[in-house]
């Protein structure tokens, strides 16, 4: 994922450099999908004992996102709608997938899903617009 080391260096989502960031380690499956665990620290709480429901839109971004990358696109998020099925429970771990449904030279339709405990607890659908890499500005 050559394209996430280069423009995704301190992501929130899926940066080991963050200290802040939640860490995820996206795999890149043998189907185009990836997917990434994660424990649902108690720190990323809303509702008492549940994950807070902008960590859940974070992370299915972030699979989206780190789905792009794994096929050598570099995309940005252009629209992205959730459906929260089920309360994500805190202190359980949750598996987080992407993948892509339909793709054209410049826009990318994907889908998204957390599940827990064999449950899927929420989903997302996205629209990813491709975006040409930006040259370092020149020093001055």
């Amino acid at each position: 994922m050559k394209v996430r080391s280069i423009s995704h260096a301190n992501c929130v989502v899926c940066s080991s450099r963050n200290e802040h960031g939640l860490g995820l380690n996206f795999k890149s499956l043998p189907d185009g999908s990836v997917e990434a665990m994660f424990d649902c620290n108690q720190n990323f709480e809303g509702y008492q004992n549940v994950l807070h429901g902008g960590i859940t839109s974070a992370l299915l971004d972030g699979a989206m996102t780190n789905c792009m990358f794994s096929h050598g696109i570099h995309a940005v998020t252009a629209e992205l709608n959730i459906k929260f099925r089920y309360p994500v429970v805190c202190c359980q771990p949750v598996t987080v997938r992407a993948w892509i449904t339909r793709s054209s030279s410049i826009l990318h339709l994907l889908k998204a899903e957390i599940s827990q405990n064999d449950k899927i607890m929420a989903t997302a659908t996205g629209k990813f617009v491709r975006i040409e890499e930006q040259p370092d500005p020149e020093p001055t």
